[in-house]
């Protein structure tokens, strides 16, 4: 499974979130695309229209788990995709922002 480093992201990159709903509105990287992984395949055309045509698909979740499920099944369909390597945990731990819903700091739950 093709992984990724928090710390080789920058702000630029695509980065697609699948944890749950409550997860999400605790604490998220803003400008990220949630998908929770419960409603993954139904709302996949979100997705396709939302990432950058040509570009990498950073996939994320609470420590890598879901979010490497999710990074194989894109790379299956032909996608650039690969996983963030420890999750949000890491992303937090490492000092990157996190917002909650409303748009203030958040927290990884």
């Amino acid at each position: 499974m093709p992984t990724v480093e928090v710390g080789q992201l920058s702000a630029e990159d695509f980065l697609l979130d699948v944890r749950e709903d409550d997860e999400w509105e605790a604490g998220h990287v803003e400008g990220a695309l949630h998908i929770p992984i419960s409603e993954f395949v139904a709302r996949y055309g979100e997705l396709t229209e939302a990432a950058p045509q040509d570009g990498r698909i950073h996939v994320i979740c609470r420590s890598g788990g879901r979010s490497a499920q999710v990074a194989m099944y894109l790379v299956q369909q032909g996608i650039d995709a690969v996983n963030v390597d420890g999750g949000m945990q890491v992303w937090a731990a490492a000092g990157r922002p996190v917002v909650d819903a409303k748009g203030q700091p958040g927290f990884v739950l």
